[in-house]
């Protein structure tokens, strides 16, 4: 059987399901170029999908992996985490080799996106499914006359069978801004991070690939080119329970470990183009 790229149906929304030959499959949905799936060939499913995800082509999907931009979190005056993220991308390519499903998606400025952001830009997200890896790409041209800013990540909620049996390694020594205190900047000074209360960090000029370890698996988490920070969040009981489209335990089952530039904005003079990269490997 050849790797196939199909285009379905989501719970009412339009998506694309890609395989390999391998057995490795994932599904896309038009709907903020959004992953909403990855299983490894022999695997099980790696993203986390809020059984209780409002999926109605409006409201911003809970799980896979949300493409902030051109705004992360608050840091600016557009709703949180910006418009990309509900917004209707179009298919650009498609492509299937021997094992590996290609799809590119695209999206362009319009009235709506300039009323809230007089910027003009074409934004591109690439999905590599290969044996065991999941790669994304995420690319900004501007095309307007005019230099850009923004913001932005791929806001990754990882599976977990238990968030309290699970260890995150390789960001010992990096400072990071902990939103659960203040925003006050520390220093990582363990040899893993154990998620044992609400977590909302943002790690600095992280330049290593991170591990994710459970009971007998573990995940390989490389953010590379434009994603100098890595953002890490659960939130724990009482926010979980607070959440409306997270189940009360759904913090049990999630890490979100998200490639971003967040720290600084990015700063895009005109006609010039940035990236950023995050590659998942299941190990």
């Amino acid at each position: 059987m050849a790797a196939t790229i199909e285009h379905i149906d989501f719970r009412g929304l339009p998506a694309l399901r890609l395989r390999t030959t391998s057995g490795a499959a994932a599904v896309v949905s038009l709907h903020g170029a959004q992953v909403l799936s990855w299983t490894p060939p022999g695997g099980a499913e790696r993203l986390y999908l809020s059984p209780k995800a409002v999926v109605d082509g409006r409201t911003p999907i809970r799980g896979g992996i949300p493409i902030c931009f051109p705004q992360f979190a608050d840091l600016g005056s557009l709703p949180a985490h910006g418009f990309a993220r509900t917004a209707a991308w179009s298919v650009l390519t498609e492509r299937t080799g021997d094992d590996f499903a290609l799809l590119t998606l695209g999206l362009s400025d319009d009235e709506a996106t300039r009323a809230v952001w007089p910027h003009s830009f074409r934004a591109e997200l690439g999905i590599l499914i290969e044996d065991g890896r999941l790669d994304l790409e995420l690319e900004i041209v501007n095309t307007g006359e005019q230099a850009l800013e923004f913001t932005a990540a791929l806001h990754t909620y990882v599976a977990l069978r238990e968030v309290e049996e699970s260890r995150l390694e390789g960001l010992h020594g990096f400072e990071y801004r902990d939103k659960t205190d203040a925003n006050r900047i520390k220093r990582d000074s363990g040899d893993v991070l154990l998620i044992e209360a609400e977590t909302d960090r943002v790690y600095h000029g992280v330049n290593r690939p991170l591990l994710l370890r459970e009971y007998n698996r573990s995940l390989g988490i490389n953010n590379a080119d434009g994603f100098p920070d890595v953002v890490v969040w659960n939130p724990w009981v009482e926010r979980s329970a607070a959440i409306a489209d997270l189940p009360d335990d759904g913090f049990r089952r999630m890490l979100c470990v998200e490639a971003a530039a967040a720290q600084e904005p990015v700063h895009l003079p005109a006609g010039e183009t940035w990236w950023g990269r995050q590659t998942l490997v299941a190990l």
